[in-house]
């Protein structure tokens, strides 16, 4: 009995010893099988991180970058203020987006660059930041900036030349505009007097040697690029005058015997003695047959001009007295003939008038009495007097 209960005990142990061999030999192989699938895995994945270059973890990156943007929406689409002031911003070539955000920084339209940088990643706009510049303000949110920067033909200036200003004019509204990068003397200096111009336009408008553009700086709007320069600006408006004025007028003022410099030339004089456009013609055909009959053409802004802006007005108010002591080849009133060059820059109607002007035999006019900026035409002095107030 004793042997047989002791081999009981024996057998039991060995099955119990048996059973943790197998239970630590499945451990092993478990064990073991996490290793190889986990070298199969990074095997795996390296090689589609090979094929892919790097697109997984870029998309893992970014997605991680999102999940962190997520708790911060509000600081992506709040303005840094509420000031709508244009503010003057350029990306140069090969600037990083980190550069872009700095300089973002810098200027006072972001507060966080970081923040900037981690959305343009997370958009996918990195990539497509656009050098050029642009007219921002601190009413724009990282948002609307991020998008914006991705099109810099986006920004556009507003500039507008009225009908009779001068260069000098011109000038000032320049300075004004605080979106242009140069100034007046800095358009002065490509379009003044003593400056090479293009021979081209200058042989098809009779331009002479040394003369300004005076004249030809087309009153328009123009939608300028935000990188305009003072060239720029000014072979913009000389091809929107060429495009304005046609080529047929041209041909029709070469069989009167004008040049396009003479015809605007009277233009200029017609468009700052006339309110309205209908009249330009009739003016113009006052002034065409002065000319014709060798009369001066005693034209009061021609005087204006002549004074050159020394009684603090480009356009001051003259006395009788100026007829005569105002001493230059632009006072028609001393001279006869056209003055030497534009006095203004004209609109189309008033060159227009200048070229076809209406057939009339008026040889004066002036001001009506009604006060309406219409005019009193004659033939005669003594029915220009008889028009007087």
């Amino acid at each position: 009995m004793y042997h047989v209960k002791n081999a009981g005990i024996l057998s039991v142990l060995t099955i119990r010893i048996c059973g943790e061999c197998d239970l630590g030999r499945g451990l092993r192989i478990f064990i073991g099988l996490i290793f190889v699938g986990g070298f199969i895995l990074a095997v795996g994945i390296g090689f589609l991180l090979i094929l892919s270059d790097g697109d997984i973890v870029n998309f893992i990156q970014t997605s991680l970058i999102r999940l962190s943007l997520s708790s911060r929406q509000d600081e992506l689409i709040t303005p840094i203020s509420t000031d709508d002031s244009p503010i003057h911003f350029v990306i140069e070539v090969g600037d990083t987006p980190y550069t872009v955000a700095q300089n973002l920084k810098l200027a006072g339209l972001i507060r966080d660059a970081e923040l900037f940088v981690d959305y343009v990643r997370a958009e996918g706009l990195d990539v497509e930041l656009e050098a050029g510049t642009y007219f921002l303000n601190q009413t724009q949110s990282i948002v609307d900036i991020a998008h914006a920067l991705t099109d810099s033909t986006s920004s556009i200036i507003i500039f507008r030349i009225p009908e009779g200003s001068r260069l000098e004019e011109i000038g000032q509204l320049i300075d004004e505009n605080t979106l242009l990068g140069f100034n007046s003397m800095d358009f002065l200096s490509v379009v003044g007097p003593n400056t090479p111009q293009d021979p081209t336009f200058t042989a098809k408008v009779g331009l002479p040697a040394n003369a300004s553009l005076e004249g030809f700086m087309f009153p328009d709007t123009y939608q300028l690029p935000a990188n305009v320069t003072p060239e720029m600006l000014r072979d913009i408006v000389l091809e929107r005058f060429l495009e304005a004025v046609g080529e047929q007028i041209f041909i029709d003022i070469a069989q009167d015997g004008y040049t396009m410099y003479q015809i605007v030339t009277l233009a200029s004089i017609i468009e700052r003695e006339a309110v309205y456009p209908e009249e330009h013609p009739v003016i113009g055909s006052v002034y065409r047959n002065r000319l014709v009959a060798g009369i001066r053409l005693q034209a009061d802004p021609t005087v204006q001009y002549a004074l050159n802006g020394v009684r603090g007005s480009w356009w001051p108010n003259i006395t009788p007295s100026d007829y005569q002591n105002v001493e230059s080849p632009y006072n028609t009133y001393l001279y006869f003939g056209l003055p030497p060059g534009p006095i203004a820059n004209p609109s189309l109607s008033a060159i227009r008038g200048a070229a076809y002007p209406a057939e009339t035999n008026y040889y004066y006019f002036r001001a009506s009495c009604s006060r309406s900026g219409y005019h009193d035409f004659a033939t005669t002095f003594e029915e220009h007097l008889a028009n007087g107030c």
